[in-house]
């Protein structure tokens, strides 16, 4: 299961190190730190930065990465948005009418 965050994940710079999904994210910077002539080898996915791939493969990893369908949909939803109108002050916010009487 992709989202379990006890599955062990392979490290992309020391490819003995299996790691708990949820400590991967820590044990990157660690790793990367410990391991510099590696890390400079590796960019770092602009969708994910999870994924480290080698210089060289950087373009086709951005071409392929399952992270990007995520982005696009987000930017896609966003744009589909309707344009707020704004009032003359440049605030959006409006105060819900009130049906409540203090005075009865």
């Amino acid at each position: 299961d992709v989202l379990d965050p006890e599955r062990l994940i392979q490290c992309p710079l020391v490819k003995h190190h299996r790691i708990r999904a949820r400590r991967f994210p820590y044990h990157l910077v660690k790793c990367k730190e410990s391991n510099p002539e590696i890390a400079k080898k590796l960019a770092t996915c602009p969708f994910n930065a999870r994924h480290l791939v080698p210089w060289a493969d950087l373009s086709d990893h951005i071409m392929k990465c399952n992270d990007k369908a995520f982005m696009e949909q987000d930017v896609v939803s966003r744009s589909c948005e309707p344009p707020q109108e704004q009032l003359s002050n440049g605030s959006t916010w409006q105060a819900p009418p009130c049906d409540e009487d203090w005075e009865t």
